[in-house]
């Protein structure tokens, strides 16, 4: 299939190919997976060797790889036209799926903006967000306000409501200027109060800064009940409802962004599910095809598209659009991929998955040198620490999370850190018995690198 040998493979990419949030001085000190193809729950490399996928190819695969009816939406689909803009034109698949999304999300979500990824579908709730106060002569609704630790995106917009300072400091000069209320997780440790107690004065602080903010506030963008990308960080029960209680009793806009945590991830379609929270924007992505295509969906209400009605000449146009917005072989995968969230009773099929990684968890949480486990869902991050009695991080030159999962690969499983903190987020489509490999594998490579 490839032009290429192995080893010229790994000669272009080391001499031409630089890798997302990867430190390429490290990169090319080894030599880089080269994987050739999927296989239901596992990834194949070029020399024939098979892995679990444990990270979903980044938190984006469902029903694992190589479906037929996903790949048989996209070569039906191709065969009859693989991309025309939506800039003044339309196509049936893009027309389907915003069907099909109003139909799913919770709330009065009618309408659906498409993009190509989660940054970008962030991005565009900001801006509509934005241009809705304006459009209504609100000039002074200007600033948004989010959670630390969040992360919502690469570009600038996504990057200027993103609370980690490991990802966002060095950009702090191109920033728009935020609020950011307490990491519900990290408040509530810094604190000593039991998780599960701590909506009440969580949502006290958030209130303080609404009051005190809300007259120049757009919006208010969160991770719904866990923040992904900050090391798998679950909120207290019933905090999502009262941010939502808060935002409507001051008028400020709700943005969930749901491109980690929708699809299946915590256990229901999308997150805002489980405490009934009707945002006024949803943001799409990842799992939307399956993993298959890029594509992302920002969901808003009739409220916000009535923001924009008018003539030409009142300028309430929202003038954005991407290239490849609402492309018809995404969103042709797409709509398979929700196809088989019901022949396959995907979300019906993921409570005893959902019960074998909390007992993986707590047989993880056993050992000497794993600080905290946690979990929402289908989603896990267990922290690693070199002292589990003074709570003792390592240091960062050691790349104690890093050597674990290097560890992990060795015996066919793939995972993900960030920082000393591995993450599971697996296919909903893997079997108990794939679950329970990842975990012995995951507890021998901890103690390999950690002793």
């Amino acid at each position: 299939m490839y032009s290429a040998s192995r080893d010229e493979l790994i000669q272009y990419d080391k001499q031409h190919l630089w890798h997302p949030f990867t430190q390429m001085k490290e990169w090319t000190e080894g030599d880089p997976l080269l994987i050739a193809r999927g296989e239901g729950n596992y990834l194949v490399d070029v020399d024939g060797k098979r892995y679990l996928d444990g990270v979903s190819s980044l938190w984006a695969n469902v029903h694992g790889h190589g479906r037929t009816e996903i790949n048989e939406a996209i070569r039906l689909q191709l065969q009859d036209l693989a991309h025309s803009t939506l800039l003044g034109l339309s196509h049936p698949s893009a027309a389907l799926l915003a069907h099909r999304l109003a139909e799913l999300t919770p709330g009065d979500l009618q309408w659906a903006f498409y993009s190509e990824s989660g940054s970008t579908a962030v991005e565009i709730a900001i801006k509509m967000a934005f241009q809705y106060w304006q459009n209504l002569g609100r000039k002074e609704k200007t600033r948004f306000m989010s959670l630390k630790e969040g992360y919502h995106g690469d570009t600038i917009g996504a990057v200027s409501v993103g609370g980690i300072d490991l990802f966002h400091q060095v950009y702090g000069p191109l920033l728009f200027n935020g609020i950011k209320a307490p990491c519900p997780y990290r408040y509530c440790q810094e604190n000593d109060i039991p998780l599960e107690q701590g909506a009440e004065r969580l949502a006290a602080e958030v209130d303080a800064l609404i009051t005190a903010y809300a007259d120049e506030t757009a919006a208010f963008i969160l991770e719904p009940l866990v923040q992904g990308a900050g090391g798998i960080l679950p909120f207290p029960p019933g905090l999502l409802k009262r941010i939502e209680e808060l935002c409507r009793r001051h008028d400020v806009l709700l943005i969930a962004d749901e491109v980690a945590v929708g699809f299946g991830r915590t256990g229901t379609m999308f997150a805002c599910e489980q405490e009934a929270v009707a945002p006024d924007f949803l943001c799409l992505g990842k799992g939307i095809t399956g993993g298959y295509l890029p594509l992302a969906a920002t969901m808003t209400t009739q409220r916000i598209y009535d923001g924009f009605w008018g003539d030409y000449q009142d300028l309430k146009t929202f003038f954005h659009g991407h290239t490849y917005t609402g492309n018809p072989l995404a969103c042709s995968a797409a709509l398979a991929s929700l196809g088989l969230f019901e022949t396959d009773r995907t979300l019906a099929n993921l409570p005893p998955k959902i019960a074998r990684i909390e007992t993986g968890l707590d047989r993880l949480a056993e050992g000497e040198h794993v600080g905290d486990v946690r979990q929402r869902g289908m989603m896990a991050g267990v922290e690693l620490v070199r002292d589990r009695a003074g709570n003792l991080p390592y240091p960062l030159e050691a790349r104690i999370g890093h050597k674990v999962c290097m560890t992990v690969r060795k015996h066919g499983v793939i995972l993900r850190n960030l920082g000393d903190t591995i993450v599971l987020m697996p296919l909903l489509s893997l079997t108990i018995e794939e679950l329970d490999r990842i975990f012995d594998v995951l507890e021998n490579a901890i103690r390999e690198v950690c002793g």
